[in-house]
């Protein structure tokens, strides 16, 4: 008898989170005494704003605690139409918004709404490490450009040209970028809106999860670009503006037959989103950003402290992130080293080990963001913990023979 797995080949094709991963790995240790810092998950370290969690007690004592509707409470989307044209310049009415459990719900939503089998989804590396995996969900295939430190991880229109072809469908990017901290200019988005013009079978996911935490410039939307603009679909939420990663609650906004596609692809899986996370989210957008200017400013410092701390480590390579709270620096130098037990440091992945069981800090390896000569080191984190963490890692790559 033919030995089968009981798995899907969906779920088989499929990997598992790098970012979780190492998340857990720090876990184990920590359970057994050892003190870890984990610069591995992309969580702002900040309570949610008190305002919002009032919000959120107010709902329940509301009895907000039936289903909501599947593509979010009117008022909800009604906020979230507000926000797009208050800050952002775009006009999109409630019916072109889908509230869902979190951005990342949001993205594989609209991949699968999408992409048919042998789709090619354009994806400029380096990625958030879903991205990919989400197209292979879809059984699309991915098309990557890719990018390097001394670009500042950005692609040229040249780059996006010449990686079109007529199986082209979605062009997949963040910015500010996720992991690299990377931010595309007005004046950059418009060179790669021209490709787009010339090719009006692709559709553009623009995911601006991080757009308030930006230290170069106004936050520069791609669908503020009128040609282009009904065919892209823009991914946001609150979790890392607004410190509410819990509460899951993410948003898309798109032209009205993908937006009512989205919903229909969450009717027929999860169905409306927390309604008491909705709740806080209207009050979170209505009473400004003063709580997300704030933390703004102490991931501002932080950058500075980090990125000096990381030009002090002899070996790496790391240039000064626009935006987002991560830096992506270039680790190749220790590629083919030795510990002091004789292991070979081969990757990225070895050495994102290795950084774990020596410094006792959490990074992920930057292979599973499609770029293997680096890895990403997240300072959503105290200063202590971050002066700490660097300090601890600069001793352990010391310790590294050739």
């Amino acid at each position: 008898m033919e030995n089968r797995t009981i798995l899907s080949d969906r779920i088989n094709r499929l990997s598992e989170s790098a970012t979780l991963k190492m998340t857990k790995l720090g876990r184990e240790l920590a359970s057994q005494g050892i003190k870890i810092i984990s610069l591995s998950v992309g969580e702002p370290d900040f309570n949610t704003p008190d305002h919002i969690k009032e919000a959120a007690k107010a709902a329940l004592d509301e009895n907000f605690t039936r289903y909501s509707p599947v593509s979010g409470y009117p008022e909800l989307r009604q906020a979230i139409a507000n926000k797009l044209k208050k800050e952002n310049n775009l006009d999109y009415g409630i019916d072109q918004i889908v509230v869902s459990t979190g951005a990342k719900q949001s993205l594989a939503n609209v991949l699968l709404t999408l992409v048919n089998p042998g789709d090619e989804v354009i994806i400029p590396t380096p990625y958030w490490v879903s991205y990919s995996e989400m197209v292979n969900l879809a059984e699309g295939e991915t098309v990557f450009i890719h990018t390097d430190i001394d670009s500042n991880f950005k692609i040229t229109a040249e780059q996006l040209e010449k990686a079109i072809t007529p199986k082209s469908k979605v062009f997949m990017f963040s910015s500010p970028c996720n992991p690299t901290g990377s931010v595309y200019s007005r004046e950059e988005l418009a060179k790669l809106v021209e490709v787009f013009e010339r090719h009006p079978h692709i559709y553009i996911i623009s995911d601006e999860i991080y757009e308030h935490i930006n230290f170069v410039d106004e936050h520069v939307s791609i669908a503020e670009f009128p040609s282009i603009h009904d065919r892209v679909i823009i991914i946001n939420g609150f979790s890392k503006a607004y410190a509410m990663t819990g509460w899951r609650l993410g948003y898309m906004a798109a032209n009205k037959e993908i937006a009512a596609a989205n919903e229909k692809m969450q009717g027929q899986t999860t169905s409306g989103t927390s309604s008491i996370s909705q709740r806080a989210g209207i009050v979170a957008y209505e009473q400004g950003l003063e709580s997300v200017l704030e933390m703004k400013k102490a991931f501002e410092r932080r950058r500075m402290l980090v990125y000096n701390l990381l030009s002090d480590i002899p070996g790496i390579k790391t240039n000064l992130p626009d935006g987002a709270f991560y830096f992506f620096p270039d680790v190749s130098s220790f590629f083919g080293k030795k510990t002091e037990n004789g292991d070979i440091i081969k990757d990225s992945a070895d050495l994102a080990l290795y950084l774990l069981n020596e410094a006792h800090v959490t990074t992920v390896d930057g292979g599973s963001f499609g770029n293997n000569n680096y890895i990403r080191i997240s300072y959503a984190a105290s200063d202590e913990q971050l002066t700490a963490a660097l300090t601890q890692i600069k001793a352990a790559l010391a310790k590294l023979n050739s």
